[in-house]
């Protein structure tokens, strides 16, 4: 599978902030829904946050809501994960993804029903 290109991963205290992206990826275009998901060592992965590719729809797992949200920049093709307020239980490996599917069910069950291109996964650390 091709893969998209996450960053901003990194190791940040309780209570602080990290901006994840995403780069950009052709099959995008062939996706009508990002996502991001994480997983955390001997943890399954979870759905984080979803949106819309058009930009107007985004959806959160109920952990993150009202700490993480969920951007995209149409004109760079690019998906965002802003993280405010970081808690070590945030500590996961982050991993970015376009799929086909309703966005909702995406973050719920932490897949797409079609994914076209999975990221490689960025790494945050949130010490107490």
């Amino acid at each position: 599978q091709v893969q998209l290109v996450e960053s901003g991963g990194g190791s940040v205290q309780a209570g602080g902030s990290l901006r994840l992206s995403c780069a950009p990826s052709r099959y995008t275009y062939s996706s009508n829904c990002m996502g991001w998901f994480r997983q955390a060592p001997g943890m399954e992965r979870e759905g984080v946050a979803a949106i819309s590719t058009g930009g107007s729809l985004t959806y959160y797992h109920d952990s993150v809501k009202g700490r993480f949200t969920i951007s995209q920049d149409n004109a760079k093709n690019t998906v965002y994960l802003q993280m405010n307020s970081l808690k070590p239980e945030d500590t996961a490996m982050y991993y970015c993804a376009a799929g086909v599917g309703d966005c909702a069910v995406a973050v719920d069950t932490a897949a797409f029903p079609i994914t076209r291109a999975w990221g490689q996964g960025t790494l945050v650390t949130v010490s107490s």
